[in-house]
């Protein structure tokens, strides 16, 4: 509405502008200069922060991969979208080759209703809303694709398992460690370099064909086996790990000129955010830092869900801006929409609210942060707040084994390896003043009972109107595997698929 488009500065009759998604995988909220990074090895993600707006306070919407990515291009919580599961209280899921579920026809991703305001829209990298045919992204509002339905796990024997396959739009074009070369030993790979030229060469046409865009660049070289191309490999203080984020800082800097010698940047909004916190699992080699923040990727602490965000958009956001609004990924989604001029779907709940008053404004908007793990609402925050319902990082039995979320960072009664439940008397944190979750508030104190009174309220309201979607990731079969891909039979890489035998998939975490 013309309204909308003078109040936020940008003129009665704008153009929508283009709508860029830099998206990184199991990147940590310290692992860049502009966030306290010690070895400052991320210039161009530094200088963009210094041109735009860092957001301080911005979130998940789940510590594992593709229900996070769920939930951005739909703007709600995985529990609503239904990448879950409900095999087991408050498991994490993710979509590997085997689970049977995926993005449902349902759900109305961004893309889908941004061609409603006529853009074009391709995703590069890692999709994982699902790999059977129904769940192909261009089916799903994309008009290109150059990238794959999973990470570059493997290789496989393609017996047992397949390689997993790269895609260019509908069909496979080859597979990762067969087509796509990745070595594990030294940690080479030309990936983020294709995925560069990907992004350059389609901002580059459609300046040319004067429609406007929405890029979606959801690559995926910090997550293990983390990799970076030859000229990178070596050069960060912070080994293997620092030289793929060196690498994608370098491309995020030319993706960034481009936009500017194009004269396209004052029309092109950007967001650069993760789609959960570092893998402390793999860390220190494979990879990256929470900063200051409890724990990481899997759990519901601060390190596995607050996530690096930097917005730019030259000309309309004030440089040097730094933000503590409650941000969340979701919230990518209805920003987005606003952007084209359109207004949300009105016929199911939206969790993502429109940041154009923040962004533009420096407004800030009251609202609570969920924290998801599988069915279960782990945790909540309201302002600086945050209150934990059930605390769990993994079994003891995990554990024992080695897998560890929250390496060097015990926190007796917090990091706990059985599920504990704080429904009557939840642990409660004062974020601003405990960043790192290590001081829970006395039972008995003034505060811990006024901030419990609001936080309660906010809980029972979630709680009385959630409607939870049908769980996608519940079942698995290794038959529904990348076996033959579209695309396949001209490449003679069809193989052979095997009987299906649906089972319950298991989810240790």
């Amino acid at each position: 509405p013309l309204c909308l488009c003078w109040a936020l500065g940008l003129g009665p009759a704008a153009a929508a502008p283009n709508i860029l998604l830099l998206l990184m995988d199991d990147m940590g909220w310290g692992d860049l200069g502009a966030f306290g990074e010690p070895s400052k090895e991320t210039p161009n993600l530094d200088q963009m922060a210094a041109e735009g707006m860092l957001f301080l306070d911005f979130y998940t919407a789940n510590p594992l991969c593709s229900p996070s990515r769920a939930a951005l291009l739909t703007g709600r919580l995985p529990v609503r979208n239904g990448f879950y599961t409900t095999n087991a209280h408050a498991r994490n899921a993710y979509t590997p080759q085997d689970v049977v579920g995926g993005i449902q026809d349902s759900e109305l991703l961004l893309p889908e209703l941004l061609k409603k305001a006529g853009y074009i829209n391709k995703i590069i990298g890692k999709w994982h809303l699902g790999h059977r045919p129904q769940f192909h992204p261009l089916k799903h509002g994309f008009d290109e694709w150059f990238g794959s339905p999973n990470c570059h796990f493997g290789p496989y024997d393609n017996r047992e398992l397949p390689n997993i396959p790269v895609y260019r739009d509908w069909e496979m074009i080859g597979r990762y460690y067969e087509d796509f070369k990745i070595d594990l030993k030294t940690g080479e790979a030309n990936l983020t370099q294709l995925y560069l030229q990907e992004a350059l060469d389609f901002i580059s046409k459609q300046q040319a064909s004067q429609q406007p865009f929405f890029l979606y660049w959801a690559i995926d070289a910090t997550h293990a086996p983390v990799y970076a191309s030859k000229q990178f490999l070596g050069t960060s203080q912070r080994g293997l790990y620092g030289d793929a984020v060196r690498e994608i800082d370098d491309s995020i800097g030319k993706i960034l000129r481009h936009l500017q010698q194009l004269g396209i940047s004052e029309n092109t909004f950007v967001f650069f955010t993760s789609d959960n916190g570092a893998a402390l699992i793999s860390a220190p080699k494979q990879g990256g830092s929470n900063g200051p923040f409890l724990c990481g990727k899997q759990t519901t602490f601060e390190g596995g869900m607050r996530e690096p965000a930097i917005a730019w958009w030259p000309g309309h956001i004030p440089a040097g801006g730094v933000s503590h609004q409650l941000g969340n990924v979701m919230d990518l989604f209805t920003t987005s929409l606003s952007l084209a001029g359109l207004q949300p779907p009105s016929d199911r709940q939206i969790d993502g609210i429109d940041l154009l008053p923040v962004i533009l404004q420096g407004k800030l908007i009251d609202r609570p942060i969920f924290y998801y793990r599988g069915n279960e609402m782990m945790a909540v925050r309201v302002g600086l707040y945050k209150a934990h319902y059930w605390t769990w990082s993994n079994s003891w039995e995990e554990y024992g084994k080695g897998t560890d979320f929250c390496p060097g960072q015990n926190v007796s009664g917090v990091t706990t390896h059985t599920q504990e439940e704080h429904t009557y008397l939840p642990l409660l944190f004062h974020l601003g003043r405990d960043p790192g979750e290590k001081f829970p508030l006395s039972f008995a104190s003034e505060e811990y009972q006024q901030a419990m009174e609001r936080i309660s309220g906010i809980v029972q309201q979630h709680k009385d109107t959630l409607v939870p979607g049908e769980p996608q990731l519940n079942v698995c079969d290794k038959a529904v595997m990348n076996w033959s891909p579209p695309g396949c039979e001209k490449l003679g890489k069809c193989l052979k698929v095997p009987e299906s035998d649906p089972k319950k998939c298991s989810w240790p975490h």
